[in-house]
């Protein structure tokens, strides 16, 4: 297992408690989803995720997705 597959493991398992909490109870759920989505479009673009660093301070090995940087100004050429 590695943090690409919990990530995207987490991030679907949101989305689908999000849609059924928000068919079942309020719609207000419907805001988690958002921001899930959100988050992974920025996380897209960034490269940074929170869960990810989470994730690495448990122990999991980074995926291709999310490398481990030394420094967040160093990018790939």
């Amino acid at each position: 297992m590695n943090i690409d597959r919990m990530v995207m493991r987490f991030a679907g398992s949101m989305v689908i408690a999000s849609v059924l909490l928000a068919h079942f109870f309020t719609p207000w759920w419907l805001l988690l989803t958002l921001f899930v989505g959100a988050n992974l479009l920025q996380s897209s673009f960034t490269g940074f995720c929170p869960l990810a660093r989470i994730l690495r301070k448990f122990g999991l090995q980074s995926g291709c997705a999310f490398p481990v940087q030394s420094h967040p100004s160093q990018e790939e050429t």
